[in-house]
């Protein structure tokens, strides 16, 4: 399952952008749920129903992201295609839902994913559980503060920020700005501007509609709305990175080494993770992107690379492997 890109994206730009805004996975049956929150709000998760008794594959989005991404819509047809059960869980005021209280979600929120999976795992024994940059992050984060009792078989992180500060950094500057920041404040300012709405005072007006950068948006809305303070504490609090010799669970880091959002350089190595973690670093990829084949390509390749990862874990109640065929 070793990746290689196709010779027609040469970098990790055009590796990144080509899959997210070009290649168009037809949507997966999915059927919708509304959750309340435990502090009040309600949240939305789309599922694609399996065969009774086959396992689950949860897939966390990344920021802004949601059940129609295209990495979310690729995993979730290929689970559909095993028969297996999937779903993709929103965050606070994503998948079109208003968020009314005063938090949203961060890159250290493992809090949130626990009381998701604890509520799945009552419905579904056999679960396995993928995330993407920033849910990666949050995953990572559950996975490390859980240790052995995390409750999925196997997990997968894709393209996270496993070291926030060098990620806000590279993507604060350069082609980073110009091409994700811009696109990402495009959201997370209308909807900080929101919140503010409905609990005046909660931070600066004028300072979100300035900011340009994450640090900028980070130390006016992120950080201080969910107890980091500043940026800077907030990213070095909420690295997955150092955390990484602490989880237990079976688990896949991906990360391209020619992603736009991570340099090379904060990559972990085998010294800073534990014997529970695989690490699989290929050269291109871009950012959730892992395009194959012939112009004008295809993404099979990622949601193939995960579900061969989790196949051996998500045993039935006999101890079998899911006999089902790959597709």
């Amino acid at each position: 399952m070793s990746y290689r890109a196709p010779a027609w994206l040469p970098d990790g730009h055009s590796q990144t952008i080509w899959p997210a805004l070009l290649l168009r996975t037809p949507r997966p049956p999915y059927r919708r749920e509304q959750w309340p929150t435990p502090d009040g709000a309600s949240i939305a998760l789309d599922f694609v129903d399996g065969r009774p008794g086959s396992p689950l594959v949860v897939l966390f989005h990344g920021l802004e992201g949601s059940s129609d991404s295209h990495y979310a819509r690729a995993l979730m047809q290929a689970v559909a295609a095993r028969g297996w059960h999937g779903v993709v869980p929103h965050f606070r005021g994503c998948g079109g839902m208003d968020n009314p209280l005063p938090r949203a979600y961060h890159a250290g929120d493992a809090a949130e994913i626990r009381w998701i999976l604890q509520r799945l795992a009552l419905r579904y024994p056999l679960m396995a559980v993928a995330a993407v940059s920033l849910g990666g992050s949050m995953l990572l984060n559950y996975l490390a503060e859980e240790g052995p009792s995390a409750l999925p078989r196997a997990a997968a992180a894709i393209s996270a920020p496993l070291d926030l500060v060098a990620a806000s950094t590279r993507l604060d500057r350069g082609l980073g700005r110009l091409l994700y920041t811009r696109m990402f404040m495009n959201t997370l300012k209308p909807k900080a501007l929101a919140t503010l709405r409905q609990h005046p005072g909660l931070f600066d007006a004028s300072r979100v509609r300035r900011a340009r950068t994450f640090v900028e948006f980070d130390d006016v809305v992120t950080a201080p709305l969910h107890g980091y303070g500043t940026a800077l504490n907030y990213w070095q609090r909420a690295s997955s990175k150092p955390r990484l010799r602490q989880i237990s669970c079976p688990t896949l880091i991906l990360n391209a080494r020619n992603d736009p959002f991570l340099p090379a350089s904060a990559l972990p190595t085998t010294a800073d993770v534990s014997p529970a973690v695989v690490l699989d670093f290929p050269q291109h990829g871009g950012h959730v992107g892992f395009v194959s084949g012939r112009f004008p390509g295809n993404i099979h390749w990622l949601p193939q690379r995960l579900l061969d990862f989790f196949l051996p874990y998500l045993q039935n109640s006999s101890g079998q492997a899911d006999p089902v065929a790959k597709p």
